[in-house]
């Protein structure tokens, strides 16, 4: 990861944007809205309201309109970060034995509401500080797989392990690497009263109350940079940049530093060009800086993307043209997973290449492009069509689905229907009226463009129709009418 990040942050009473730049590129951008504020982290004290032992889940009603959904495999010991022998594989039981109707349980969130679908819970409560997670109930440490030396696992452990009693374990997070005995003390000391407020909520509140909220965007963030890899944090509002430095006093004080008030005359996002490459984020077409281009489809099911040499010639022959576009691709590619915030399967048709070392050098730039992304990705090689495969993890929704809903006037389709087409639906429609019901006439309402197309080019269509069904069909324009809207009125 680059050394030279900065973090631009923009508050409104509304809604929390920021911006995570790397070497003057915007590489990520984080929403989050007051009335749609994420919900992965939180936990409740919610109650079963359906067990299907044929999808092996329940429904919980945590306070939301939409239940929440929790499967048999969610509810277990916890498994993250311990590795190797220290793993242990644990058998998922009938969730009919797990939980019942009408029962009070204390779950977590670990997806926010994505599309139709409620949030995704845990049983197994994490709750994150900067070096510790506290794992309630559950008397073990773990350590991250991130750090690999053995000396310094066991060194952490060491200091860690005294700490494990009735509150529970912790697992030792990256970020703890090299740290000393006074921080991790102090993430102890900060998690056990903090989970000791949440029990003592669960004791005094109802079922289908939260009893724990995550914290705001921008502290959450900073809880999650490593140390060393922040150049400097700006940000537009006094009241929240005081409540951040609050915040980096008591838990990351080496930040602190980096942290000022913007106060310059452009609004905080023009610095870095962030608004306008925000907008472009959402083109379905991203151009590289050869000339070629990339087209990035986001469906329900996967995203597929698509990359063309487009004005792209090159200067030798067409398998170094071909190869190279692919390469940059990678890049972008890279780049577009993260600003974009896509997730799930992806799926990537680059051109075309023979040479199988092209394949491998390309497939290579590619896992080193992601390699940047703090978001797990997993590339699964070219497929015998040509194709690569790979998945990204989604825990949030895309860029798109935040900022975007469907077009009012193709539905989502992406596509409308063509004049022509609309002029054969409008006369059919009229042959069906005329079959259903007794008019003397028909009147038309239509959008100035089919409107126009009806008098003009398809008049004499529209004669011969009248003349077919014995009535009279005249055409009224409405400019309030969308592209693909018209009614056939009987006079």
């Amino acid at each position: 990861m680059s050394d030279c990040i900065e973090l631009l942050i923009n508050i409104t009473p509304s809604e929390t944007r920021v911006a995570h730049i790397e070497n003057g590129l915007l590489q990520e951008i984080h929403i989050e809205r007051e009335s749609k504020r994420g919900m992965v982290g939180n936990i409740y004290k919610g109650r079963v309201i359906r067990v299907l032992p044929g999808m092996q889940a329940a429904f919980v009603d945590i306070g939301l309109d939409k239940a929440a959904f929790l499967h048999a495999s969610d509810i277990m010991p916890h498994t993250e970060c311990v590795a190797g022998d220290e793993q242990k594989q644990f058998h998922v039981h009938d969730i009919s034995k797990l939980v019942s109707q009408g029962q009070d349980i204390i779950v977590q969130v670990v997806k926010d509401p994505l599309g139709t679908k409620g949030p995704r819970l845990t049983t197994d409560i994490t709750i994150p500080c900067r070096y510790l997670v506290l794992m309630p109930g559950t008397p073990n440490v773990g350590v991250s797989q991130r750090i690999e030396s053995d000396t310094e696992r066991e060194r952490l452990k060491e200091i860690v392990a005294p700490h494990c009693d009735e509150f529970g374990g912790f697992i030792v997070r990256t970020a703890a690497e090299g740290v000393g005995e006074e921080e991790l003390i102090h993430d102890v000391v900060f998690l056990k009263r903090l989970w000791q407020k949440i029990t003592e909520r669960k004791q005094r509140l109802g079922s289908s109350k939260q009893l724990y909220a995550e914290l705001p965007l921008e502290q959450r963030l900073l809880r999650d940079f490593s140390k060393g890899h922040l150049a400097k944090i700006r940000i537009d509002s006094k009241e929240s940049m005081d409540e951040l430095v609050k915040f980096t006093n008591e838990y990351i004080p080496e930040l602190t530093q980096f942290i000022e008030l913007y106060t310059g005359k452009q609004p905080i996002f023009e610095l870095h060009d962030v608004e306008n490459e925000i907008q472009r984020a959402l083109n379905k077409k991203v151009l590289m800086k050869s000339g070629g281009y990339l087209i990035i489809d986001q469906t329900e099911a996967m995203t597929t993307i698509d990359i063309n040499t487009g004005a792209f010639v090159g200067h030798r022959n067409l398998e170094d043209t071909i190869f190279n576009t692919n390469l940059e691709a990678t890049q972008v590619i890279a780049r577009q997973l993260r600003l974009r915030n896509l997730g799930g399967i992806i799926i990537i048709d680059f051109i075309d290449m023979k040479n199988p070392e092209h394949q491998e050098r390309v497939l290579n730039a590619l896992n080193a492009a992601l390699s940047f992304d703090r978001v797990k990705t997993v590339v699964n090689g070219f497929s015998q069509l040509g194709l690569v495969e790979m998945t990204r993890k989604r825990t949030r929704e895309s860029l798109e689905h935040i900022l975007c809903q469907p077009c009012p006037a193709c539905e989502g389709r992406g596509r409308v229907k063509n004049i022509e087409t609309l002029c054969h639906d409008v006369m059919r429609e009229i042959v069906r009226m005329n079959q259903l019901y007794h008019a003397d006439s028909f009147l038309i309402y239509a959008s100035k463009e089919l409107g126009e197309a009806l008098q003009a080019e398809e008049s004499h269509s529209l004669a011969e129709l009248g003349i077919f069904i014995g009535k009279q069909v005249k055409v009224q324009i409405d400019p309030l009418y969308s592209h693909e809207q018209f009614d056939v009125v009987l006079t």
